[in-house]
């Protein structure tokens, strides 16, 4: 015989195979056997593959989550890889990219969505967010805190959705305020103050991570005067409430009543050595604070002071993107995953594990997180922040201001370059990058 027709019958015999199969799946088999002892093989799970930044603990604690996400349905099965920190990670995505070995979801700041979405690689979530038997309905939409929904668009639509998210808080030295009969400021004149009257000791009222851009931007924001404007992205880096907050802070520093990390890059060695009375620092900066605090300091946190009568905190983090390179079937296991995510038990398992803020309000009415918060009170100032939290408004070409304004801060604090003369020159730079992007 032929070989094509060897290949006809063997085909019709997988054919007659397979329906039987079937059959028996479906409880229709005559051999009189239970059909749940039926040896059908169970549907493939379709794979979701999670690349994040996350390393230690936090690694941990997202893998725990993973696992929850994996055990609660048969359909998807989520595999996450860390990629080294987050540098490294937003590289790895852009090589992906080059060769089109993107993965279904990744961990990256929201201040990438610009770019990512100029270069047609991410997808909008509108569609499964908005839309459908899995949307998020209204109720949900109201319970995530504004400033991450808000963060999350972008010329209209949903991008991202909040994942690591943290916010810049005040911590004290509380032997340092009673030593010394300082009350816990509620401005930033109070602060000032209190940095004047231990300046004769060698004590700094306030201490501040390498760079202060984001207390800076904070400032700023309370003024009514945000750095680049959401929507019209007017630039008002040299304008008088700019400078105003930036010379506020750099006097200080110039005056030796506040200090900066320098190399350290975070302040925190020098508020466990009892150098400053303050620290502004970042919330998920409070899990290094336990562990490297001797028993002995007296400390604790609170929101950041007001400032012109207002207050506002700047709210750093990550966010989760779906590349639209992923096949239909992963997207929906991939929207699935991230509805997850933002569900009020496991983002207060995830707060709880890391030290990260909640992302929705009814996380605060959760019972395993008040009492997580009745025994650690000391995450409670970033809770308390969310309400008057901001972030950077994103555009094309950020991470280029970003590096600017970085570097604009860090000629003030270490060369004394003149606020007045360095924003004016950050201001036509930032607006010159805001331009060519635009064409």
């Amino acid at each position: 015989m032929k070989k094509h027709t060897w290949l006809k019958v063997l085909a019709s015999t997988v054919t007659v195979v397979l329906a039987a199969l079937v059959m028996t799946g479906c409880g229709n088999s005559n051999s009189g056997s239970s059909s749940k002892g039926s040896s059908a093989a169970p549907a493939k799970k379709v794979t979701i593959t999670f690349w994040h930044g996350m390393n230690g603990p936090y690694q941990k604690a997202i893998n725990n989550i993973i696992d929850d996400f994996n055990k609660s349905q048969n359909k998807y099965v989520v595999k996450g890889t860390a990629q080294g920190n987050y540098t490294a990670l937003q590289q790895k995505i852009m090589a992906a990219a080059k060769s089109r070995s993107l993965p279904t979801i990744s961990q990256t700041t929201y201040t990438t969505v610009p770019d990512y979405s100029k270069s047609n690689l991410i997808e909008p979530l509108d569609n499964y967010m908005l839309k459908g038997s899995d949307k998020l309905d209204s109720a949900s939409l109201k319970d995530i805190y504004p400033a991450f929904l808000k963060s999350s668009k972008y010329e209209g639509k949903y991008y991202s959705i909040p994942f690591s998210k943290s916010t810049r808080i005040l911590y004290y030295n509380q032997a340092i305020l009673d030593k010394y009969n300082i009350a816990k400021p509620k401005t930033w004149d109070d602060i000032v103050a209190a940095g004047n009257k231990l300046k004769a000791d060698g004590i700094y009222g306030m201490g501040f991570d390498r760079s202060w851009d984001m207390e800076f931007e904070g400032l700023a924001r309370q003024a009514g005067n945000p750095l680049i404007a959401p929507g019209s992205l007017k630039v008002n880096l040299d304008t008088p409430d700019t400078l105003e907050a930036a010379n506020l802070i750099n006097n200080m520093v110039k005056n030796k009543t506040a200090k900066t990390a320098g190399a350290d890059n975070y302040f925190t060695q020098g508020f466990i050595q009892g150098k400053a009375a303050f620290y502004a620092g970042s919330s998920a900066g409070v899990t290094q604070m336990v562990l490297q605090a001797p028993k002995s300091l007296k400390w604790g946190t609170m929101p950041l002071p007001a400032y012109k009568g207002k207050k506002a905190t700047e709210i750093a983090g990550n966010d989760i993107v779906m590349f639209k390179s992923a096949s239909a079937d992963e997207k929906k296991g991939a929207w699935q995953f991230m509805k997850f995510l933002l569900s009020t038990k496991e983002t207060a398992k995830w707060a709880m594990a890391t030290g990260y803020v909640p992302l929705r309000k009814s996380a605060m009415d959760n019972a395993d997180y008040k009492a997580y918060l009745k025994a650690k009170p000391y995450n409670q100032a970033a809770v308390d922040s969310l309400d008057d939290g901001f972030q950077s408004t994103a555009f094309l070409g950020f991470s280029e201001y970003r590096n600017d304004l970085l570097e604009a801060v860090d000629k003030m604090i270490t060369k004394g370059a003149d606020p007045k003369t360095t924003l004016t020159q950050l201001q036509k730079t930032t607006e010159n990058i805001i331009k060519t992007n635009k064409q």
